[in-house]
């Protein structure tokens, strides 16, 4: 991933100084909430007999939508959609995405990508720098609720 757009994110997103050490957590987030996402799809896919898994199988909430929506516009100015087309890889599944689902993927990373920004603000108001603890304390909450 491009480490200045990664930075630029970020900054534009909620007024947060990442560096290239905070990428990896980043795409370790990423990876992780979508697996998540795309389990739940997989799950919804085959309770319906389905072989695929078709976009409306993803658990998005009003709020990921919201930001999903975001992402759109602020991506317009970042032009971080083709860096999330890499980001927005997943591992083998029993049932796999359709054309319209991977599509759709790395917008819904856009959309965890801006949550996660907001996230660190609302926690932490304050925050210039997000370091290790930081990251321990935000990366839970999405636990619960995705």
């Amino acid at each position: 991933m491009s480490v200045p757009r990664f930075e630029r994110f970020f900054r534009v997103a909620a007024g947060l100084d990442v560096d290239k050490n905070d990428l990896k957590r980043y795409s370790d987030f990423v990876d992780a909430k979508l697996y998540d996402l795309l389990l739940i799809a997989e799950a919804v896919a085959k309770a319906n007999a389905r072989d695929v898994i078709l976009p409306w199988d993803l658990p998005i909430t009003k709020g990921l939508q919201e930001n999903i929506h975001r992402f759109r516009d602020l991506d317009h100015e970042i032009e971080l959609k083709p860096i999330l087309d890499q980001l927005a890889t997943h591992p083998p599944l029993d049932r796999a995405p359709d054309d319209a689902t991977e599509a759709r993927l790395p917008e819904i990373v856009g959309g965890l990508s801006l949550a996660l920004a907001k996230a660190f603000r609302i926690i932490y108001p304050d925050l210039k720098n997000p370091q290790t603890k930081h990251w321990e304390t935000v990366w839970p909450l999405f636990n619960l609720l995705l």
